[in-house]
């Protein structure tokens, strides 16, 4: 089965998790690829998940680059560029007609403009997939959380699962405590609390999904 990863904001880790489930994957003999359908102020983040793919070209993994580090709605005004959301869909069709499961990385949070009246949520209600959440782990995260879970369910989508990432080495109060609740709160599985600078993730969570 074939995932959406998103994200309670930029820079909670999306790809980085990715990359993670993606070699968690393959190690287990799974045929799994990363897809980034679009790609905003430079390409790492597509070329970590290719390498992680088994170095799928970096075009097929991200279709559309944009140069401005910005929203790619944003990035496209000021490029006089729009991007047309079926390339985003065949470029996943593409991937998915050879692999078993494709892992779809959004930009930014669930909401984030694409392209005028199309966002994040949009590509995900068309690709129809189950939805993985990532969350960086700080104080304010249940409320994020709770928002993009309640948004993931208004679209018609499942929320299959919940990453915590901790995205510093020091943890609060909130930090050490929002992984006991996050699951009654939401009723959705808390597949992994990463610690900062782990490299691994519990194989049985990411290969039962």
């Amino acid at each position: 089965m074939s995932f959406f990863i998103t994200g309670t904001d930029t820079g909670v880790g999306k790809t980085y998790v990715t990359r993670l489930i993606l070699e968690t994957l393959r190690n287990e003999g799974r045929d799994a690829v990363g897809y980034k359908p679009v790609a905003c102020g430079d390409r790492e983040d597509a070329a970590i998940l290719s390498a992680a793919s088994g170095g799928i070209p970096l075009d097929e993994i991200n279709p559309v680059y944009l140069n401005t580090p910005v929203a790619p709605y944003v990035a496209g005004m000021l490029e006089n560029r729009t991007l047309n959301p079926a390339e985003l869909i065949a470029g996943f069709q593409h991937l998915a007609a050879k692999h078993a499961q494709v892992l779809v990385e959004g930009a930014g949070g669930w909401e984030v403009p694409l392209a005028p009246n199309y966002r994040v949520s949009d590509l995900a209600a068309d690709l129809k997939l189950p939805v993985i959440l990532v969350a960086g782990n700080k104080l304010g995260a249940l409320n994020h959380i709770l928002l993009t879970v309640h948004a993931i369910r208004a679209r018609g989508l499942v929320c299959a699962g919940i990453v915590l990432n901790q995205l510093e080495d020091e943890m609060d109060t909130a930090m050490i405590t929002n992984k006991g609740v996050v699951e009654d709160l939401t009723g959705v599985p808390l597949l992994d609390h990463l610690i900062y600078g782990q490299d691994f993730l519990d194989a049985d969570a990411f290969t039962n999904l």
